[in-house]
């Protein structure tokens, strides 16, 4: 447990200290971020702001999780999962400060690459002998999928980097219902670690995914140090695709994919909020939202960008105490 509690504090305190000089390099080289004229007219100050902090993230949790890991699979697998989301995210990026445009890569490059990330899980997950079951809390179903079960993990996968990625936006959002989600798949790996079997044959994959887990949360607590309103660097889509993906994976070698639809709940609120207004206004003409995701909507009913961040650090803590609870009632019975 000291390797869990190591990790974290030591990529909190790596991102506290480089934090400053990798801002400062990103403001020397001009990556700035590109703001969308059709954005909320608060966001135009933000033109130019340093992005792609997302970089730090990955660097300082990478270098913390590497030296407390026991190297198992599903953990490393999350951490692919994690680097491989985001270089689609750095791709994105980079394509939009190279050519100086809000847009970058094209939704259909983005859905291929995350393509190739998955075979990579579905790969490390016939290795670690997966059930390809998916289990329904409260209902106790066991829903047998087959090779369905692979289909599915693309889309957890694509579904929760996207919606990460779409709940970026306002600063120190997307940063800390990330952590408070991440810390929820952490406290999942310690429980599930500590009730399997014997204490001395405890599964050391599920101590890794906690480490793994806690690395993220102390590089995202700090970067959040910067990117709290006003946000000094920005995480890019780079930070927040890898988010996702980390998400993602961690759901899936935990076998909580249901549970993810309340630990990751946020980022489904978001995303739906914006096929909600695609729809409506494509066969209605009509909004529901003054602007999506309902972030902006909040904003143009014009609450702070700090009201917005701490009452969806609310929601989606709420959310994740509701499937912490039914993992624990429901989840805890399996022992592997």
């Amino acid at each position: 447990m000291i390797r869990v509690l190591a990790a974290g504090v030591a990529a909190m305190v790596l991102s506290l200290i480089i934090g400053p000089r990798f801002i400062a390099f990103l403001r020397r080289n001009e990556f700035g971020q590109h703001i969308r004229e059709e954005g909320p007219e608060t966001h135009h100050v933000k033109q130019g702001t340093p992005t792609m902090g997302g970089l730090l993230m990955l660097v300082v949790a990478t270098a913390a999780f590497l030296s407390m890991s026991k190297y198992k699979v599903p953990a490393l697998t999350v951490l692919f999962v994690t680097l491989g989301c985001g270089a689609v995210g750095f791709l994105d990026d980079f394509i939009k400060l190279t050519h100086r445009r809000s847009l970058g890569l094209r939704g259909r490059w983005k859905m291929l690459l995350l393509a190739l990330i998955t075979v990579g899980v579905v790969l490390a997950a016939r290795h670690q002998q997966l059930p390809t079951n998916v289990f329904i809390p409260v209902v106790h179903w066991n829903i047998e999928l087959s090779y369905g079960f692979y289909v599915l993990i693309f889309l957890v996968i694509a579904g929760t980097a996207n919606g990460v990625n779409l709940t970026d936006g306002v600063d120190g959002l997307a940063a800390g219902c990330a952590i408070i989600s991440l810390l929820t798949y952490t406290a999942i790996s310690v429980v599930v670690y500590i009730r399997s079997n014997t204490p001395g044959h405890r599964p050391l994959s599920r101590l890794d995914l906690a480490i793994v887990g806690a690395a993220l949360i102390g590089a995202v607590v700090g970067f959040l140090w910067y990117n709290a309103w006003p946000a000094e660097v920005i995480m890019g889509d780079t930070g927040s695709m890898a988010l996702g993906g980390a998400l993602a994976a961690m759901a899936i070698f935990t076998k909580t994919i249901v549970l993810l639809l309340l630990i990751g709940g946020i980022f489904l609120l978001v995303s739906l909020s914006v096929i909600v207004q695609v729809v409506s206004f494509r066969y209605w003409h009509r909004r529901v939202f003054l602007m999506a995701p309902i972030q902006h909507h909040f904003e143009m009913k014009a609450w702070s960008e700090t009201k917005i961040m701490v009452r969806f650090w609310i929601v989606a803590a709420i959310l994740c105490s509701i499937g912490f609870a039914l993992f624990y009632r429901d989840y805890t019975f399996f022992r592997r």
